[in-house]
């Protein structure tokens, strides 16, 4: 519960990692006490800047700004959602990094003092600081950048004592260069593509872990086999700006499962999707022996999954499968705003999923 409570809190992670010798952005690691404080800070550390809020998580409580007005908005918003959603309406302020690549290490600890680390995923496809599209591995990061993460990443769960499955999430820029974001003291949405690419079951090790067993696997026998991408299914419409969708699924048939495909989900056909829980419907994973494999089968996949009475954001999936850009691995958290500035439209469809 300690480390969870520690973890939690932004600004008191952010502590703890630098004095566990872990990259952080560079800030201000005190909550702020007014717009004045956060003006001033923002042309000491340099605009742009990130207002965050110290207890968020899941995009709410975020703000960038790049100028002091942006900085007087973006504090008062990021202090009253932070409010509103945590409970706790401090803020603090970092320097934000241009281009970046949001990418975590996976960690496994038990209660023997042993720690590994299970690769990396890339989540830089996000929309509104909410992930849309993760895989493992990363294609961006090379063998010694992964080694360095992953060093920092038990660095700061032994300080912290942290036992379990858990994630150490970066910021990375163009250079490779990484600093910590924060930690989540727990199983995360996106755990099966790490799953896909190292044959671990990572929940049964949580479970093996809390029974007071000790790890097994050596650092030197975690190995990277494939490549596996996650998409979210969401009850949105896409075409409407992501508007969330309610009511009932009337049909709903996802694609078969095999080596290639798994599908996570938790509603059925004839079930109900309501307005008070989170709209993610399913995580549809695919594997392949390489990246273009793995996108080659969620294409496929998604082109079967068949989902009526809401509106979902299959669509948007496909459209992001058959940009160059992704493709290419040129990600960045900025990808969905800068290739659908205007929105999202039929046009933005690979050529053979246009609607005629």
């Amino acid at each position: 519960p300690a480390s969870i409570r520690k973890m939690g809190d932004k600004i008191e992670a952010k502590k703890i990692a630098l004095d566990a010798g872990v990259q952080c952005v560079p800030g201000f690691n005190e909550p702020l006490e007014d717009y004045s404080q956060a003006k001033l800070l923002a042309k000491e550390i340099g605009y742009p800047v990130m207002l965050k809020a110290s207890a968020g998580g899941g995009g709410k409580g975020m703000r960038i700004a790049r100028n002091d007005a942006e900085c007087r908005e973006g504090f008062e918003r990021a202090t009253s959602e932070a409010k509103s959603s945590f409970g706790d309406d401090r803020v603090f302020i970092e320097k934000y990094v241009d281009q970046p690549r949001h990418i975590e290490i996976q960690v496994l600890a038990d209660k023997h003092g042993n720690y590994i680390y299970v690769g990396e995923r890339e989540c830089s496809i996000q929309r509104r600081h909410q992930k849309v599209i993760e895989e493992a591995p990363s294609p961006f990061l090379d063998e010694k950048t992964r080694k360095a993460m992953g060093k920092q990443a038990i660095a700061l769960a032994k300080a912290v004592n942290y036992i379990s499955a858990g994630t150490v999430e970066f910021i990375v820029d163009s250079k490779r260069n990484f600093y910590f974001l924060e930690m989540n003291t727990r199983l995360q949405v996106e755990h099966p593509v790490t799953e896909l690419v190292t044959g671990l079951d990572l929940v049964e090790w949580m479970i093996r872990i809390a029974d007071n067993e000790k790890l097994t696997i050596k650092q030197t026998q975690v190995k990277l086999d494939g490549w596996a991408i996650e998409s979210r299914i969401y009850a949105e419409d896409p075409y409407r700006n992501f508007l969330p969708s309610i009511g009932r699924l009337v049909s709903y048939r996802p694609p078969g499962e095999s080596k290639h495909v798994r599908v996570d989900t938790g509603v059925h056909e004839g079930g109900e999707i309501s307005m008070f829980y989170d709209p993610m419907v399913a995580k549809l994973c695919t594997w392949g022996r390489n990246r273009k494999q793995a996108i080659g089968h969620m294409r496929n996949a998604l082109d079967r999954y068949y989902i009526r009475g809401i509106n979902h954001n299959i669509p948007f999936l496909a459209s992001v499968m058959g940009k160059k850009r992704f493709i290419d691995g040129a990600l960045t958290t900025n990808f969905i705003a800068e290739e659908y500035s205007e929105g999202f439209s039929d046009k933005d469809l690979p050529a053979n999923n246009r609607m005629t």
